[in-house]
């Protein structure tokens, strides 16, 4: 399995190879520039800005430039928030995003779970009909309609609990209620279907009804031998869901105001920040390429028929 997981890991090279040039041709691409979106400098100034941070080479030298700038560990400076490299914004937004996204879908994977098992086993009933039509909505609704829909209710109509401040010395956990919400509610939907189509198979295997047939109570069916076999599809989305929900909603962090991954990665990409751009489309593409790789090892733990070898 080392052999296996080093060889994944050097084949993700020329990957995250191919996602830096895309990145890096396309969000140069884009009108305007880093240095034109406040106030308007002399030519004088912005000749000299663009010569300090090498933008006035050919681009070909700056991607060689930056390349040379990875391989040592460095981000580079951000453009717009010019104390900080990207590096330490990063760092500094990851926990936030890490600690929201990973309660969220603690959520969605706990009770996702248990509600597609639940419809499985009422196939056709009210309970399934009723439970797949709540998932339906879920995974229909996108997370800028169901944020700013709890934000309505919950915050300004019944002020149950803050609809921002975050960060504004006036943090609570209760801040975070609606952004777990929002972020955990289409991940809840989504594993619950996949769930439900899963065990469904499985419930519908030889060894499960053998099992039966051989007078094995039901709670023993299931718990040793169908909801082992109804993980493995679930295992292959887990992956860059999680990577997703970690790095945070762009929208959700947004909306709001958290200072996570996904809220830094809209303003850079406003400001034209090229390099905090940059740094989070590979620390995304990183993660995405991690996660999967410890979904596929799951497998193996899951399934006794594969075997990395």
């Amino acid at each position: 399995m080392l052999t296996y997981a080093l060889k994944r890991l050097l084949g993700a090279i020329p990957t995250l190879f191919v996602i830096i040039a895309i990145t890096f041709v396309m969000i140069r691409m884009a009108p305007g520039g880093p240095f034109d979106k406040e106030r308007r400098v002399s030519p004088q100034v912005e000749a000299n800005l663009n010569a300090a941070y090498h933008l006035d080479e050919p681009l070909l030298a700056q991607f060689g430039r930056y390349l040379g700038g990875l391989l040592r560990g460095d981000f580079g400076p951000s453009f717009q928030y010019k104390d900080f490299t990207v590096t330490e914004l990063i760092l500094g937004g990851f926990p936030t995003s890490l600690m929201i996204g990973g309660i969220a879908m603690a959520i969605a994977l706990v009770l996702g779970i248990g509600l597609g098992m639940l419809a499985a086993l009422r196939q056709n009933s009210a309970v399934d009909y009723a439970a797949m039509g709540f998932t339906m909505l879920g995974i229909a609704v996108p997370n800028f309609v169901v944020a700013p829909l709890l934000t309505l209710v919950f915050g300004l109509t019944l002020r149950w609990l803050p609809v921002g401040g975050w960060g504004a010395g006036a943090f609570s956990p209760a801040h975070m209620v609606l952004p777990i919400l929002a972020l955990a509610l289409p991940q809840l939907a989504a594993i619950a279907r996949l769930t439900r189509g899963s065990m469904i198979e499985v419930l519908g295997s030889n060894y499960v009804r053998t099992a039966r047939a051989k007078g094995l109570p039901e709670r023993i069916t299931l718990t040793r031998h169908a909801i082992k076999a109804t993980l493995p599809p679930l295992v292959s989305y887990l992956g860059p869901a999680t990577a997703g929900i970690i790095t945070g909603s762009i929208i959700v962090e947004q909306i709001f105001g958290i200072p996570g991954i996904g809220r830094y990665f809209v303003q850079a990409a406003l400001n034209r920040d090229y390099t905090l751009v940059m740094g989070v489309t590979i620390f995304y593409g990183a993660l995405i390429i991690l996660l999967n790789l410890v979904a596929d090892l799951l497998y193996g733990v899951l399934d006794p028929k594969v075997r990395y070898d």
